[in-house]
């Protein structure tokens, strides 16, 4: 009897002692798993539950030098339901937690029509609508769209399982086609297509937020669970030195003049000579960011850059410079000039008929003689005169953050040819923008310095911190004294030579014309129609602004186009919205033949 109790004591400790190494296993799981968790079970259970919303960056807005609004971005939401979870059988409640008056939260629970309501209410919608975009078995469906962010606050808060929201954003353009080939558009997916959205779509562009919430099995939220938020951080607003009225008229004016000799396109361009900032970029038929697709192809870009064409007579102006600069001559120096001029074996004419004449070099620059030009340029050296147009920006490409610049062609003296060597004189056998053209003159109304032309003002974050980009310096491209004497010219060109109908009442005025050939688009060899420009400044005794005009191949007489009114009209309305006094001292009248 004694050694069967002794038996089942042994076989009960034994038991006991299973019993207890068992649990001991079976704790040691637990702590690795719930304490631990080696196998990374729980934080895979977590990452089921947990919903991440994406909070989209407000894109930043482009705005003129005043901070009149070009372009920007209204954030909207779609809202979207997994029908799966909202039409699931055993949902009939939603557990919500709730802030106490005294303090505290707690939990209370909302029936499923109650929430339908609730949801019904927020959209704006009849429950019956609501009802049916929730109700079946699709993964995905949509249940409202491009609705405004406290929309999508008061969904988000009514907590409907299976209910989520994506974040759109909506580019919008308040002023229309003002300044649109400059500002540029996004494509219908949000990709930036042209203009300064296209280069600036690095500084426009913010990052994304998110806010990343626990969901139960049953697609409810967790009201005590995680909710974190990572707020968006907004695209940077970039300010131009556009000046939107100033656009706005100057696109009237242009398409205008373009209209009116059904001319191919026009370009008009204001830019103050101080500072090099671009005040008005104007293209005809401009295009509208808001519908880019009424605009044909060919119309959307910034023709002011991206245009390359010779650019006739106003490139007189540089070759008469660099003879001052290089002591050739002076505005009064004297040629005897015959109706044709002939050197190596290439002949010069003028574009009027006229016998022997005895003329100055402002006379030349005032009538804008190709042969006096010739006569004159041949005593620089083929270096020299490429070397000089290089000075003046020739060639070399601008970057004022626009895409598809042309850099123009200024071949080098040795693939000149006989005739190329003298016609580049007069801007043939060479190529510029119309930018590049107005930087030239800049130099001249500036005292002979050279600024860097300036279209992008300045980036400006969402804290008002503003950051300008690193403008080159200044080149003095002539002497002061040369850009004067070049100053007399051009303004004698309105006073006593052909430009005289540039001339606006209580300002003084310098202008050149130009006239040259546009080469046929066909592919074929040769030239059909005329690029016909004007570039002026004023006032004169210290020019403000710097104005260019140009239309591609009008329609009609060519001695009976010019430009001279569009360029008067576009700035005299720059004079007026800056404010520049009306001009002082006597205007330069330099004679136009010699005595």
């Amino acid at each position: 009897m004694a050694k069967r109790a002794a038996k089942g004591a042994v076989r009960l400790r034994l038991g006991l002692a299973v019993m207890l190494a068992f649990l001991v296993v079976l704790g040691g799981r637990l702590v690795l798993v719930q304490g631990f968790d080696v196998g990374g079970l729980a934080e895979a259970a977590l990452s089921k539950r947990l919903q991440t919303t994406v909070l989209p960056a407000q894109r930043g807005q482009i705005v003129d030098s005043r901070g009149t609004v070009l372009a920007t971005s209204v954030i909207r939401y779609n809202i979207t339901v997994d029908q799966r979870l909202a039409s699931a059988p055993d949902f009939t409640e939603i557990e919500r937690r709730v802030d106490n008056p005294d303090g505290g939260w707690k939990i209370v629970k909302v029936s499923r029509d109650q929430a339908l309501q609730e949801l019904a209410d927020a959209l704006g919608k009849p429950v019956a609508d609501v009802s049916a975009a929730i109700t079946g078995d699709k993964p995905f469906n949509y249940v409202a769209r491009n609705v405004t962010p406290d929309t999508e606050d008061r969904v988000t808060a009514v907590g409907f399982p299976g209910i989520l929201s994506e974040g759109v954003t909506q580019r919008v353009y308040p002023n229309g086609a003002v300044g649109g080939n400059v500002v540029g558009f996004l494509g219908s997916d949000g990709s930036a297509l042209a203009g300064i959205e296209q280069t600036q779509d690095g500084e426009l562009t913010g990052k994304d937020g998110s806010r990343v919430y626990e969901i139960g099995a049953d697609g409810l939220r967790i009201p005590v669970a995680t909710d974190k938020l990572t707020e968006a951080e907004d695209g940077k607003t970039v300010r131009l030195t556009l000046n939107s009225d100033l656009q706005y008229f100057a696109q009237q004016a242009i398409q205008t003049q373009t209209n009116k000799y059904s001319a191919e396109w026009g370009i008009a361009i204001v830019m103050d000579a101080k500072t090099g900032n671009i005040l008005a970029m104007a293209d005809s038929n401009s295009v509208d960011p808001n519908d880019p697709g009424k605009t044909a192809a060919k119309d959307r870009g910034a023709r002011a850059v991206s245009a390359a064409y010779e650019p006739g007579s106003v490139q007189k102006t540089l070759t008469l410079a660099a003879l001052i600069q290089e002591g050739k001559a002076n505005p009064l120096s004297r040629y005897t000039i015959p109706p044709t001029y002939t050197i190596d074996g290439e002949t010069f004419a003028d574009a009027f008929t006229h016998g022997t004449e005895q003329r100055t070099l402002a006379g030349i620059l005032g009538y804008s003689m190709n042969t006096g030009t010739v006569m004159a340029g041949k005593e620089l050296s083929p270096q020299q005169r490429y070397d000089w147009f290089s000075r003046f920006g020739i060639g070399q490409p601008v970057d004022v953050g626009l895409p598809g610049e042309a850099q123009g062609i200024l071949h080098t003296p040795e693939e000149w040819d006989t005739r190329q060597q003298y016609t580049v004189l007069f801007g043939q056998g060479v190529t510029q923008s119309t930018l590049q053209t107005v930087r030239a003159y800049q130099a001249i109304a500036n005292n002979g310095s050279m600024l860097q032309p300036r279209l992008i003002d300045a980036y400006v974050d969402k804290d008002g911190h503003t950051e300008s980009p690193q403008a080159a310096a200044p080149t003095q491209v002539v002497s002061r004294d040369t850009a004067q004497q070049v100053k007399d010219m051009l303004e004698s060109d309105v006073t006593e030579g052909e430009v005289k109908p540039a001339a606006i009442d209580g300002y003084r005025v310098g202008a050149k014309t130009g006239t040259s050939e546009a080469p046929r688009e066909d592919g074929v060899p040769g030239y059909s129609g005329v690029t016909s420009s004007l570039v002026g400044m004023a006032p004169m005794e210290d020019p403000r602004f710097v104005v260019a005009v140009v239309i591609q191949r009008p329609k009609g007489d060519i001695f009976g186009i010019g430009n001279a009114d569009v360029f008067r009209s576009v700035m005299s309305q720059a004079l007026r919205l800056y404010n520049v006094p009306p001009s002082t001292g006597t205007p330069a009248r330099l004679p136009q033949y010699a005595q």
